[in-house]
């Protein structure tokens, strides 16, 4: 896991988004640097509101919406597709690489990490576009159960030299003793960009996956942090990007999910 063509003229998607990540080409000692400056900006005080974006305070989800365009179709991005998000759902994009590789109409915003992905629901790629929805069950986050209380809570910095700091965690709530034998959960971060209806050539709202890490959480790390940088790719707007965040136990059910925005959006 990462943590890391040709256009018909009935699709437009700018260059822009469809840059592809700048992840090579830098040295070991430049990459340290940066990492070591995305870092200090988790957790040094916040000197300008939008240098920080969390998740605190955002209504929780109560479905994940995952979307899922086949890179050799051509006309699926421009198309709206399959039933309109109710509300409360939170909507990931992910655009999965074509049999036609390098050549395929959504080559450059395919990400490798989208088969993984599918791996993980025990799906394979089909043609053109699909979707799917879990149901958050909200164990980790009721306070008033007794078992499964935790609190998931994610963040990112500002992007610097091509990436951006981000922060997970999975704190237990206080007075409380958790007994639910679900674990081991996997957590999910997901960078993403945000494309508004009507721009980009996407007729609907699209929270388009450019990176993601994924982290095995064990019971005994609850309460810790993982603080990592991700690429974010060449071209990207960083005013558009956001993390998703989301905890699944070994069945693959959705316990928890949040998402970060910035104090100015």
């Amino acid at each position: 896991m990462k943590q890391a063509p040709q256009a018909p003229t009935a699709l437009f998607i700018s260059p822009r988004l469809l840059a592809l990540p700048a992840r090579f080409g830098e040295s070991f000692m430049s990459r340290l640097v940066t990492l070591g400056l995305l870092s200090a900006s988790l957790v040094a005080p916040l000197a300008h509101a939008q240098s920080f974006c969390a998740s605190d305070g955002q209504p929780r989800p109560a479905m994940l919406v995952e979307r899922f365009i086949n890179a050799d179709c051509a006309d699926c991005w421009s198309e709206a597709s399959g039933p309109a998000l109710a509300r409360g759902s939170l909507a990931l994009d992910w655009v999965v690489p074509g049999s036609k590789g390098d050549d395929a109409p959504l080559a450059a915003a395919a990400n490798r990490d989208a088969l993984t992905r599918l791996e993980t629901l025990r799906k394979v790629a089909e043609p053109g576009q699909w979707q799917q929805s879990k149901p958050i069950a909200g164990a980790l986050i009721n306070e008033k159960r007794q078992a499964g209380t935790y609190r998931l809570r994610a963040s990112h910095g500002v992007a610097f030299n091509g990436y951006v700091g981000v922060s997970i965690e999975l704190k237990p709530l206080p007075a409380q003793s958790p007994t639910r034998q679900d674990g081991p959960w996997t957590a999910w971060l997901a960078l993403v960009e945000s494309v508004p209806a009507g721009t980009e050539g996407s007729p609907v709202d699209r929270q388009l996956v450019r990176n993601v890490l994924l982290v095995p959480w064990s019971r005994q790390q609850a309460g810790g942090v993982e603080r990592r940088s991700m690429a974010l790719p060449e071209g990207s707007n960083p005013d558009r990007i956001s993390v998703v965040a989301w905890v699944e136990d070994k069945g693959g059910r959705v316990q928890t999910a949040v998402q970060s925005r910035c104090a100015e959006r």
